[in-house]
């Protein structure tokens, strides 16, 4: 039931941070996987996926710009003849006061966080829709459910991703294809790196955490399996907290 053994999944952002640890996770669950992620070098992950038995592919593309997402779900069907798991992942957290958030950045947040999950999403369905099955999986936040200081693009992008998820699954539900969200709380990968360096602002949040601790890249790897597997079937429009109980405070 919770297997995703000889499945195609395509996980973007999938180099670093939670990205990584879930493109592994799926890789040692026997699935086949492709990463799409704007640095034109993968690095060591490819040689890691390989060890694993699996033969990765790798698309670098800056998913913020239009032209760059066009035809990606397409390539990766092209190379393993289906997809069976999309997770969109790749984000960025710009930092900044509201009144001097440049608009350009805004545009970026928008685009790469919102309009960029909504494009593939699609371009996924249109091979998910024919063959009757298919998970997508997107990746939020406790942003999406709280105001934030100093991150108003990233924080209102994360809001409407859980209003997209809801949306996607109201329609594709009975056309086999299951649209979730997780939303992680604080994690020890770089983008959390302003507080997890800081001992005093380390302290404060940890000690506001239930868990008693920050977030390891490898917890979200069960939570997506059960999303991409078939344990999830019943499972629509969901957005799956993984904070170690931040949002239950």
């Amino acid at each position: 039931m919770f297997s995703v053994a000889g499945k195609v999944a395509l996980v973007t952002g999938g180099l670093r941070g939670l990205g990584r640890a879930m493109t592994l996770g799926l890789a040692k669950a026997g699935a086949q996987v492709a990463i799409v992620a704007k640095s034109l070098q993968p690095g060591s992950i490819i040689q890691e996926l390989n060890d694993l038995g699996s033969v990765p592919l790798y698309l670098p593309a800056d998913l913020s710009q239009r032209q760059q997402r066009m035809g990606l779900v397409e390539k990766v069907v092209a190379r393993f003849g289906r997809l069976d798991i999309l997770v969109n992942n790749a984000g960025f957290q710009a930092r900044s006061p509201a009144i001097a958030y440049r608009e350009e950045q805004w545009d970026c947040d928008i685009s790469l966080l919102l309009t960029a999950v909504l494009d593939l999403s699609q371009q996924a369905a249109d091979f998910m829709l024919p063959q009757g099955s298919g998970k997508i999986i997107n990746i939020a936040s406790i942003s999406s459910f709280q105001g934030a200081r100093n991150i108003v693009g990233y924080a209102t992008a994360k809001h409407g991703l859980i209003g997209l998820t809801k949306c996607l699954a109201n329609e594709w539900a009975s056309k086999g294809i299951n649209v979730n969200a997780i939303a992680p709380g604080l994690f020890d990968t770089d983008m959390a790196r302003h507080v997890t360096s800081d001992p005093v602002k380390t302290a404060e949040i940890v000690g506001r955490i239930p868990a008693g601790r920050f977030g390891n890249p490898d917890d979200m790897v069960g939570p997506l399996l059960f999303l991409a597997s078939d344990a999830s079937r019943y499972v629509h429009g969901c957005t799956l907290l993984v904070d170690g109980g931040w949002m239950g405070r």
